[in-house]
């Protein structure tokens, strides 16, 4: 409360006001000047102590179901405490004077009076300043551990995902290693890159949508060693979208889940189709595959790599609105939505 120093200043200054008014009104009561100055300073910094000594252990120690008896207990003591004080002091120096001491005397109850309200102020001021402080960091704590707990959240879907990947990958490799050997060859060097450029990234790493689509090109070139002329792409990214931002790693979940559903259940060739398009600050990105409805089920296994990039969107953007999942006319699509920052 009194940590930097123009709270410090007006602090000072508010008991230096005290402690003209105060010597004013002494003087005007025919009190002489020497006891006028000495009666008010004594009285203003002691009062000055004790509102101190109640700032600091509000500082250290805030009441939470007792505090308003905590207030009115301090604020008496403190007062009676104070009283006694200046009243031993002040009739020690000025014990020759009748007039003083007489007009010391009558006066007690006005001073308890002052100094009850002045030290209760300061404690309510107090309780109400600390309590607020400690709410913030409350609250700035709370976020932190909120945050943390995304974060390993977060850690862990990307870790689930590339195993994930890895597998798939690894079975085609298996499949292709006996009957084509230069695919199987060709696909470990494109894994190798793969998974090279997945070390590289930051795992809260933003990239712009041009990146990440090169990024995705060597994802599409592994699938499409494993499946042949089967599998087509027709890629489309508008020009205001290219330089969008999204969170890295956040397609390939999403290809390879249009690849599972166009691939695995169909007989022919399959095209996956990617469009995106920036609208009223929002990256809009469409992955759209044909599906044999008499045979996959679409509406209802979204699996894990929809399952996961839903899950990562809520927790970067506390939304659950971004992802969609539309099957229409045979045609499986998967909208993602990314807002961007203004």
């Amino acid at each position: 409360m009194l940590s930097s120093g123009v709270s410090r200043i007006v602090f000072a200054a508010w008991w230096l006001v005290w402690f003209c008014i105060q010597w004013s009104v002494l003087s005007g009561m025919g009190i002489s000047t020497k006891e006028a100055v000495t009666d008010s300073a004594v009285t203003n910094i002691l009062l000055g102590a004790c509102c101190l000594l109640v700032i600091n252990n509000m500082r250290y120690y805030l009441p939470r179901q007792e505090k308003y008896w905590y207030v009115f207990t301090v604020s008496v003591v403190l007062s009676f405490l104070w009283l006694v004080a200046i009243r031993s002091l002040l009739y020690f120096v000025f014990k020759t004077d009748e007039h003083y001491t007489s007009l010391l005397k009558q006066s007690s109850t006005i001073r308890f009076g002052f100094a009850f309200l002045m030290i209760g102020c300061v404690s309510a001021i107090s309780l109400l300043w600390f309590t607020q402080l400690d709410k913030i960091f409350s609250d700035n704590r709370q976020k932190e551990i909120e945050q943390l707990a995304k974060d390993a959240e977060l850690f862990k879907l990307r870790q689930q995902l590339q195993p994930h990947f890895l597998f798939n990958s690894l079975n085609s490799v298996s499949a292709l290693i006996g009957s084509q050997p230069e695919k199987a060859r060709h696909m470990i060097q494109q894994l190798s890159d793969f998974l090279r450029g997945t070390l590289k990234k930051e795992d809260h790493q933003w990239n712009t949508l041009q990146e990440e689509m090169q990024y995705l090109q060597l994802y599409l070139d592994i699938e499409k060693v494993r499946f042949g002329h089967r599998l087509q792409t027709q890629v489309q990214v508008e020009e205001t979208a290219a330089q969008c931002l999204l969170p890295a790693l956040l397609l390939q979940p999403v290809v390879e889940n249009a690849i599972k559903f166009g691939l695995y259940d169909t007989m022919g060739d399959v095209c996956i189709t990617i469009f995106a398009s920036q609208q009223n600050n929002m990256l809009h990105i469409t992955v759209s595959n044909p599906f044999d409805a008499d045979t996959a089920t679409p509406a209802k296994g979204t699996g894990f790599g929809l399952a996961s990039v839903k899950r990562r969107l809520f927790l970067l953007f506390g939304r659950a609105d971004l992802l969609k999942i539309t099957p229409e006319n045979n045609t499986f699509i998967t909208t993602i939505l990314i807002p961007q920052k203004i």
